[in-house]
């Protein structure tokens, strides 16, 4: 989202530009999401939840979000609706594939190119890192995130790490949270794009939860409203794997999509108590063996307000910059809407860049 992002808003200042697509379709995990783009209601309760997050980045995307939403809508995109379903965070869901549709339009020429990664190249040499992450690699996520065990991959194939590398190749320093990614615990089964949200498990709150030595290693009453704590935990425990464990009163409990219990009973990993490879608690009626699964990468290259790629020395890059996933360490140390970040810090690289 951030590469057509930052094409649209600079082919509108009047830029000559191209946009290179990596993969087969543009859009990115953006057209496999919800569509929320959302920020928390006050600058205080972001700071709050990402405490270890960059504090200019995130002033940056709590002030500039409201007129990127506008300007969405201006565009054409079609929102859904307005409303997050969550007290802490204000937004607009947006169909997904006008959304995509909408920003391709305004972008102009999308180029379908191997092994090229998503760029926008504006006259003058100016270059924008828009590459998704590095979720899509298994060798830099054992690298820096550091898991158990491998993760399952839950986004677009198509991001490898293509604007880290070449970010750190031209003297780019590191940001925040790089051992930190968003995600969900999975049902531990194979899943392709269908699955994302189907075979999410997200009532760990509710649960008790053990790894598979029969360890409990997280206290449900902690777990945060996102679940994000429990998703990274579970990364590190054998296999990469949990086990939620629940009575009938965790059951009986409302979440997003339902009742705990419904959700339970279409999970393919929902196991009988008994069959448990530990003595689980008294009063467990049922357990579902999840895994967890990455999403996106949280840090990433270090970038400045203005969305341009710093060096060790904070000085910036000459000529480089970074939006979306690329631009790391915004939520580093808790959880905030990547598409957010993406179109804020993909609006304001090319104004940067043109200026």
């Amino acid at each position: 989202m951030a590469g057509v992002c930052a094409a649209a808003r600079a082919r509108e200042l009047g830029a000559s530009l191209t946009v290179l697509e990596k993969g087969t379709r543009p859009g990115g995990s953006m057209l496999l999401s919800s569509g929320v783009i959302w920020r928390y209601r006050s600058f205080e309760e972001f700071r709050a939840q990402c405490p270890g997050g960059d504090e200019r980045l995130q002033r940056l995307v709590f002030e500039r979000l409201d007129e990127g939403l506008e300007w969405l809508e201006s565009l054409g995109a079609p929102v859904v609706t307005r409303e997050t379903e969550n007290p802490l965070t204000t937004g607009v869901r947006f169909d997904t594939e006008g959304l995509t549709e909408a920003l391709v339009r305004a972008a102009g020429e999308v180029r379908f190119e191997q092994p090229v990664t998503v760029t926008v190249t504006v006259t003058g040499d100016p270059l924008v890192l828009a590459t998704g992450g590095f979720q899509g690699d298994p060798v830099l996520v054992g690298r820096y995130v550091r898991p158990a065990a491998p993760l399952r991959l839950r986004a677009n194939p198509w991001s490898a790490g293509d604007g880290l590398r070449f970010g750190l190749d031209r003297g780019a320093a590191l940001s925040a949270g790089l051992d930190e990614f968003y995600g969900r615990n999975m049902a531990d089964v194979d899943f392709d794009e269908p699955g994302f949200v189907r075979l999410a498990q997200v009532y760990g709150r509710h649960a008790r939860i053990f790894n598979e030595r029969g360890q409990e290693f997280f206290d449900h009453e902690q777990v945060s409203w996102s679940e994000l704590d429990l998703v990274q935990a579970t990364a590190h425990q054998p296999g990469a794997r949990a086990w939620y464990l629940l009575n009938d009163q965790a059951l009986d409990q409302q979440v997003r999509y339902g009742t705990v219990r419904e959700l339970v009973a279409e999970a393919p990993t929902r196991t009988d108590p008994g069959e448990l490879p530990f003595e689980p608690p008294a009063g467990t009626v049922a357990a579902v063996r999840v895994a967890a699964a990455i999403t996106h990468t949280i840090g990433g290259l270090r970038v400045d307000d203005q969305a341009r790629v710093l060096d060790e020395n904070n000085a910036p890059v000459d000529g480089l910059f970074a939006a979306g996933v690329d631009a790391g360490g915004i939520s580093a140390g808790g959880y905030a809407s990547g598409l957010a970040s993406a179109l804020v810090l993909g609006r304001t690289a090319a104004e940067t860049a043109l200026s």
